[in-house]
């Protein structure tokens, strides 16, 4: 994702921004919300942020690759991502064993970067029963009025069910147009 702040707070020149994790702390930083100034806590949901950007996302979207998209079916790969994937939500699951949100108590930027990797966990090979802590945070994450809107948006401006994965779908998908 990329984005374009036309009124960034130095009041200097749009500020163009790309990757999701960057995207959620600029925003944090600018609105003052979901990620604190400094200290420890920061530090805490930055460590959560990053955990998603270079372990969640990349091993849950492989999962998702092999398991869903592939034209062929690899039962290594298929095997192997699911494995990782479990491995991550066990990860997860016992930090949320004694925490309300991933981070801590508050709801944070952490939270929002890594609930949609969990969204599709059916698809990732994975029953959030297995992770009791998890599947609490996940239910808590989801019944938020925020949570529940920017998904009512998405699927109004993009359509998900039925999406047939024909060959010019997956070229458009991957990035080989």
């Amino acid at each position: 994702p990329a984005i374009v702040d036309r009124a960034p707070a130095d009041g200097g020149q749009p500020l163009s921004l790309f990757e999701s994790g960057a995207i959620l702390e600029y925003l944090a930083d600018k609105s003052g919300k979901f990620l604190p100034k400094s200290g420890r806590q920061r530090y805490r949901v930055l460590q959560w942020l990053y955990w998603q950007m270079g372990g969640l996302g990349p091993m849950a979207g492989q999962n998702h690759h092999f398991r869903n998209y592939a034209p062929k079916k690899i039962d290594y790969a298929i095997e192997r991502y699911i494995n990782e994937t479990s491995r991550l939500y066990r990860v997860l699951d016992k930090q949320l064993d004694d925490n309300d949100f991933v981070a801590g108590d508050d709801y944070s930027i952490a939270d929002m970067a890594i609930w949609p990797w969990i969204k599709p966990y059916e698809k990732q090979g994975q029953d959030l029963e297995d992770y009791p802590s998890l599947q609490r945070w996940f239910e808590r994450v989801g019944a938020r009025e925020a949570v529940i809107r920017a998904y009512e948006k998405a699927e109004e401006i993009n359509p998900q069910n039925n999406v047939e994965m024909t060959d010019e779908a997956r070229k458009h998908l991957f990035g080989q147009q």
